[in-house]
This record gives structure tokens, sequence and C-alpha cells, in this order.
């Protein structure tokens, strides 16, 4: 189908960001002659923003700017004016630190000129710098060309709530009157994409990649859904959360209300609850309060519906006062989760999360399929003489392990910069005689991983053909494998160091050769003479 021209405007919004707007808004012109006009809008910038974004508007007839006089505080205002000033039949977002890769506007345009959609949403991959790992969002939603009807149909949908992948009809938007909140309101997406979705309008979903979110973690300002150490960021979240429900069951729409309370416990509140360890006792008291507050307005249909793991962290929040257990809750919470021992038991013999908080029950352990277990597994590095070994111990879990039957487990260790795999072995799981558990271990040698840092992934494999992939916990401790270096015969030394991830699970660092040495010296005096 030939795509008409100049059908679309780009918003591009930014605010002090002259490091990177420049790249944003090419990205948008170079996207072809579908691309009537980019309209960068800059919220006050004071670092010379606007004086590039003339520079480049001089030479190019296509590029509006709009210079806020005031800082709205907020990504919500200066999207509400690019789509005010939009003169195209569809207008989508773009953000200054980010890109759109090139055919994504021809993909969302083609798909809802072809199913006069109102809305066409694709993939979008979060791009970790420096690194350039991709990793796609939502990407169960974008695996076909597809017309989702009403959205209703796909419930799934309030899960991508992001504001940026999609392409809009601009007049169904001015009708519906579906705009950000002003000012400073973060997580503004969630409020728009309820708003959206509140219409009922058709969506075309197409699997090709549409945005580059541009992920860094080390920079000086970060972004909001990095910034998540101050309570008021999870304050935010949750009301924004609370407003994205009110808004959808307002418009009649139970299943799509229903669906955000399962978004909330899945995402949200697992991703905050296995970084509490790494906050102060005041943020934990705060967070604990204003989490039980929220969920005290759930009902019982909302736990239900969730997946397993944000339901456990939700029982437990509910039935305890103050904060504890928070180990553990970092475990469940991982992605995979992990429900680590004691595994105890009510007097009538149901699953609950301790023998001191018996209100918090987890009766659907013992429904649900094996492979669809939290399972726990401890993984251990053992220096030997010859070399490492890697253990593993996969625990019982009220009986359903046992039932279940394992027989054994594949371990791979993965590059996390790169996800390149290595060292894929698979072992027998043994009963161990004198504990409910089960064991297995792998000769390892980690040289042959080289330098970098590597995560462990399992997979436990039962007696039905059935599989669960998981990681493992890390445990660490007197006569096992620590910080240290290590003779070898491909690097001469071999610099190793095996730790728990935030999530707990067992990660390790290598820096092979003693130039691989001198560097991780040299990083460790810069920190120490800051």
């Amino acid at each position: 189908m030939a795509l008409q021209h100049a059908q679309v405007t780009v918003v591009v919004i930014g605010y002090d960001d002259a490091a990177h707007v420049a790249d944003a808004v090419r990205s948008a012109l170079a996207q072809g002659p579908a691309v009537r006009e980019v309209i960068a809008v800059d919220d006050c910038s004071s670092d010379g923003s606007v004086p590039l974004l003339e520079d480049l508007a001089a030479g190019e007839p296509r590029l509006k700017v709009i210079r806020r006089p005031v800082n709205s505080g907020g990504c919500g205002t200066p999207r509400n004016d690019g789509l005010n000033a939009a003169t195209s039949p569809y207008v989508m977002f773009l953000d200054s630190d980010d890109v759109l890769p090139p055919g994504a506007v021809d993909a969302l345009l083609e798909a809802a000129v072809r199913h006069d959609a109102p809305v066409a949403a694709g993939l979008c991959l979060r791009k970790e710098l420096p690194s350039g790992r991709e990793t796609p969002w939502q990407p169960e939603l974008y695996t076909a060309r597809t017309l989702v009807a009403h959205p209703a149909r796909r419930a799934r949908l309030v899960r991508d709530t992001l504001s940026v992948n999609k392409l809009y009809r601009t007049d169904f938007l001015r009708t519906h009157r579906i705009a950000f909140p002003e000012g400073r309101f973060p997580y503004e997406d969630f409020v728009f994409t309820a708003r959206l979705l509140a219409a009922g309008p058709s969506i075309a979903l197409v699997p090709e990649p549409v945005y580059l979110w541009h992920v860094r973690r080390s920079a000086a300002r970060l972004s909001i859904s990095l910034d998540r150490a101050n309570i008021a960021n999870w304050r935010a979240r949750i009301e924004a959360d609370r407003m994205s429900y009110d808004i959808l069951l307002a418009a009649g729409e139970k299943q799509l209300a229903r669906a955000t309370r399962a978004r909330f416990l899945d995402h949200s509140l697992r991703m905050y609850a296995r970084e509490l360890h790494l906050r102060g006792a005041d943020y934990r008291r705060e967070w604990w309060t204003l989490t039980r507050a929220y969920l005290a307005s759930f009902d019982e249909g909302d736990l239900t519906a969730a997946p397993t793991p944000g339901r456990i962290v939700a029982r437990v929040v509910l039935a305890a006062e103050e904060p504890r257990d928070l180990d553990r809750l970092r475990e469940v919470a991982a992605r995979p989760a992990r429900l680590t021992p004691p595994y105890a038991q009510a007097e009538d013999g149901c699953p609950v999360w301790s023998a001191d908080l018996p209100q918090a029950e987890l009766d659907h352990l013992l429904l649900r399929p094996a492979h669809r277990l939290p399972a726990a597994v401890d993984a251990e590095l053992r220096p030997r003489v010859w070399g490492t070994v890697l253990r593993l111990r996969l625990h019982e879990m009220y009986g359903r392990m046992a039932a279940a039957g394992p027989e054994s487990v594949e371990a791979e260790f993965v590059e996390r910069d790169t996800g390149r795999p290595a060292f894929n072995e698979r072992a027998f799981l043994a009963a161990d005689p004198d504990a409910e558990t089960w064991s297995a271990e792998f000769p390892v040698d980690l040289a042959t991983l080289g330098g970098g840092t590597w995560d462990l992934r399992l997979r436990l494999r039962f007696k039905d053909g059935t599989h669960r992939e998981t990681t493992a916990r890390a445990i660490t401790g007197a006569g096992l494998l620590g910080r240290r270096a290590l003779p070898s015969a491909r690097y001469a030394v071999l610099l190793v160091q095996p730790y728990a991830t935030h999530s707990g699970a067992l990660a390790v660092r290598l820096a092979p050769g003693l130039s691989g040495v001198a560097d991780v010296v040299r990083r460790r005096l810069k920190r120490f003479f800051r």
C-alpha cells in the first residue's frame, strides 16, 4: 500500500539536553516524506538547547521550535504544547534522549491507514548505554501484525504504559480530549494511556521496532523510571496508578481497570520491593505505610488476578504493620521469582508466609503447575585445587517439587552487557538423603568466560517434560569462592568476584590477565580518592 506523504507530526520534547536533542530531532526528520513536521518543544532550557535547535531549523523547513517561557517541571505540558500545535492527521511523541529507528513512522502509519485505526503501536527497545544491549518492552504484545478491535479484547495493553511507541490520529485525541497531566506529574504516561484506552479505540499492532529507549544509568540526572531512591517517586507512581484505575472504571472498563491492578502488583510492586534492602530505614517505613494503604483498596479479585509473585508480596505487606523479611521479599520479587525457605504451614495445613505471619496465606501454591512455581535454588561456587565447582541445591516446596519429579538442571552463564551465553551444561539432580533438597554439581573453567560480568541462568526439567527457567540465590561465606586472583593457563591470572545481584541472584565479575587486574585496581583507587 502506497503511503500518503506528509501525514505525521513528531513532537520532540526536551529540557537541558543539548547533548542528545539534535540526535532525536534528526532521527525524526530521517523518517522520510511521511513526516510533515517535527515540533521541538523546549521546556525553558538554559544549556544551549534552543540555539542548537534553531540552527537545525534554519536548514530544515519541516522543523519548528517552540520554547516555553517557564519550565513546566514535567513531560506532560510540553507534549500537550506540541499536540496543540500539530497540523498533521497523525501525531507521535519522542523524548530528547531517545531516537526513532529507521522505518518507524512508515510501519506505524501503514498499519493505521490499512486498518483505519485511531492508534497504531509497535515494539519499543530499551537500549542500555554504553553497552548497547537491547531488551524489548512488553514483547508479548508485538509478536505479529494484528488489529485489536477494542482494548478490552486484549487487557494486556494496559501494561504498555508508554506513549512514545505509538502513532495517534490527531482528531481522535482532540475529540476525546485525551491529553497528558499538566505540570510536575511523574508517570504522566500512565494517565495518558488510561485516557486513551478508556476512549475505546481500535489499535493496530506491529512487530517492528518503532522506538529506541536509551537507558543511561550513569547519567548525572536520572530519568524518572531510574530515579527511584526518593520516596516521592513511589508516591507519584501510586497516584498515577490510582488515577489510571479510576479513569478506566469511570468509563465502564472494569476488565481493563482490574488489569491495571494486576500491572501494579506484577510490575511496580515487585520492582520496588526488590530494592527495599538498598534503602534507609525511614524510606522503608514510609514505603510500607503508603503501600499498605493503597493495597487496602484492592479486593480479593484484584489479588487473585495477579501473577503469584506480586500476590505474595502484597499479602505480606498487608499482613505486617512494619517492614520485615526484606531479603526473602527481594527473592520472591525477583524475575524469575524465588520463594526461599522456610515453608511454613498453618494448623490446617495451608501454606503461609511464616509461622509468625500466618495471615499471609499462600494456598494458591498448591494449585499452580509445578513448572510455574517460584522454585528456590541455591548456588555456590567452590574452589578446588584443579579449578572451580558450581554446586546447585533445589528446595522442596510443600511437596510440589517431589510430586513433579525434578530430573535435571541446565546451567548457563550469560554476559550481562551483550547477552552472549557460555558454559551451557546439563547435570542430573540427585535427591539429598538428609534434607528435602536435590543437588547437582558442575566443574566450571571460569577462564573460558573471559572478562566482564556474567549472570547464572538455570532451566529445571521435570519428569513430565515441563521445565522452569529461573536464577539461583547466591550463597557466600566461609569455604566458598570469594574475591580472589586465580592462576590461569590462558591469562596467567584471573581476578574473580562472585556476588549477589540486587535481586539476590548469583553473578560473577571477571578480569582476565595482568591488564585486567590493573584496570580493577585503577577503578578502586579512583573511587577511593574521590
